[in-house]
């Protein structure tokens, strides 16, 4: 506790115009290009509502880019699911705040001494 008088604050009212203004911006893309991208993911084993925040995730990204998502979409079709699951990390950290990213781990290509001499 403190001495001092108590101060009137504004943080509410901060907060609640923030917040009132945050989902303003509105995205729209085609139909075909929403259902190409999502059945894509879940064709490729992603649940329903992974495969929509990634598939919104990617639609912006395309559009910032300038890309064609068709053309996209044929790119990361020959991708395995392990190299399409790092492309989509890559792509959803981008959109991250820097204290909070999504990793993945690379296995260790060759066996060094030190992992063949441990006993379990």
């Amino acid at each position: 506790m403190s001495n001092l008088p108590l101060t009137k604050s504004n943080n509410r009212l901060e907060v609640k115009q923030f917040f009132d203004k945050y989902f303003q911006e509105e995205v729209s893309f085609p139909a075909s290009q929403v259902d190409a991208v999502i059945g894509f993911f879940i064709k490729q084993g992603f649940s329903d509502e992974n495969a929509k925040s990634t598939s919104i995730v990617l639609l912006n990204q395309a559009r910032l880019d300038n890309v064609n998502v068709m053309t996209l979409l044929d790119s990361l079709k020959n991708l395995t699911s392990l190299q399409l699951n790092q492309v989509v990390a890559q792509i959803l950290n981008s959109y991250r705040e820097n204290t909070s990213i999504l990793g993945y781990r690379v296995a260790p290509i060759s066996d060094t001494f030190e992992s063949r001499n441990i006993l379990i």
